[in-house]
């Protein structure tokens, strides 16, 4: 075998050494870059399953929530609300004179006019008094004639100092006596004429004749308080509706409404707010308005009942969220909202009416908030939570 020719101290390698070296240098730099891809390729996936899993369970770890807007609730002003339908003017007629019935002109269902007579009474005893009154008041009225003339004639004698001072003013006196006397007869027989003027029963005003509770030969007193008529003015007619307290406030004189009644199906009738109590009644919790509907044609009875709807009322209908949206704490209800960075706010709210499913929320909620449904017990203020579904219903 040749050994390597040496040049000045130094071994010098043959070509093929050299690439033989070579060769192996490569091989190892591979083996090299071979062992670090396997040993990536083994530890890409342990580091992807850890990441994936911190993130599963910080996922996991933020509870989902589901959230809703509140929605107006149903407004009250287009609502039917019952009520009473009254004559205009209705008045029972009674008996201003003792005696009997002696005969009536109108019946049931009569149309009379104001001043109109309606039944005639025979007072006889009222007559007897209201003569013997006359003549007292003659008599009285004979005993001043005298007395006149008597206080006349003893002034004369006074100034001729005939009769005493004393004298003279009794005479005077008996005059202002005889005076007050027939005066007072007088108002006696004005009040009897008065009495007999009512055996005649008259009209106060027109209208329709509704009840006859009386006959020909009835004894009637001014003190039984026994009613001969009932009147009633029926061309206009009176609507009174209970209002209830969410509508009082919108409610004002001239405002229009419709009027239903069971017996005329499929008609509106127009009818005019003319005036209201002013004042919550405290039973009831109701404001009494009364309307004023045209009969001018009669296709409405007083008495009969009937549903008022006011058309013109401009009613901001609160707004409602389910009864599992609220949370029931020391510190009063509550809601949960969620924000645009996902924090929870816990925010007080003022509850409305009660519906049971759901609530009036009068205050603490706006219809852009998103407010969590079955909202946990355990919810906190600044809490982070994952919106899973939303909806843009509020169950009523």
């Amino acid at each position: 075998m040749e050994k390597p020719e040496t040049v000045r101290g130094f071994d010098v390698e043959f070509p093929a050494a050299k690439a033989q070296a070579g060769k192996l240098w490569l091989f190892g730099i591979a083996t090299l870059i071979v062992l670090a891809v396997a040993a990536l390729a083994g530890l890409l996936p342990r580091w992807h399953r850890r990441a994936t899993l911190v993130s599963q369970t910080h996922e996991l770890s933020i509870p989902s929530v589901t959230v809703i807007s509140a929605l107006p609730g149903k407004s009250m002003a287009g609502l039917p609300l019952p009520a009473e339908i009254k004559p205009l003017i209705e008045a029972p007629i009674y008996a201003r004179a003792n005696g009997y019935v002696k005969r009536w002109m109108v019946d049931l269902g009569a149309q009379v006019e104001a001043g109109q007579l309606l039944a005639e009474i025979d007072t006889p005893e009222i007559n007897q008094e209201l003569g013997r009154s006359r003549a007292e008041l003659a008599q009285a009225e004979a005993a001043l004639a005298l007395a006149n003339t008597t206080g006349k004639r003893w002034a004369e004698l006074l100034k001729t100092s005939s009769v005493s001072e004393q004298e003279a003013a009794e005479k005077i006196a008996d005059q202002a006596l005889k005076t007050a006397t027939v005066e007072a007869n007088r108002a006696n027989v004005r009040r009897l004429e008065e009495l007999v003027s009512f055996s005649r029963v008259t009209a106060p005003f027109a209208g329709t004749i509704t009840s006859r509770k009386t006959d020909v030969g009835q004894l009637v007193s001014a003190s039984s308080g026994k009613e001969l008529f009932r009147l009633a003015q029926i061309k206009t007619l009176r609507v009174y509706v209970h209002a209830p307290q969410t509508l009082a406030r919108s409610i004002e004189t001239g405002q229009t409404a419709e009027v239903m009644i069971p017996d005329l199906p499929g008609i509106a009738l127009p009818a005019k707010v003319v005036r209201t109590a002013g004042a919550i009644e405290p039973e009831t919790r109701t404001l009494l308005v009364e309307l004023e509907l045209d009969n001018s044609d009669n296709k409405v009875l007083a008495g009969n009942f009937a549903q008022v709807r006011f058309t013109d009322l401009k009613v901001d209908a609160p707004l409602t969220l389910p009864s599992n949206a609220l949370l029931f704490r020391s510190e009063g209800s509550q809601v949960g909202i969620v924000g645009p960075d996902g924090k929870v706010e816990l925010r007080h709210v003022q509850l409305g009416r009660d519906f049971g499913s759901s609530a009036e929320i009068l205050s603490g909620v706006t219809a852009s908030d998103r407010i969590i449904l079955n909202p946990s017990d355990s919810l906190v203020n600044g809490a982070t939570v994952r919106v899973a579904e939303s909806s843009t219903t509020a169950a009523k």
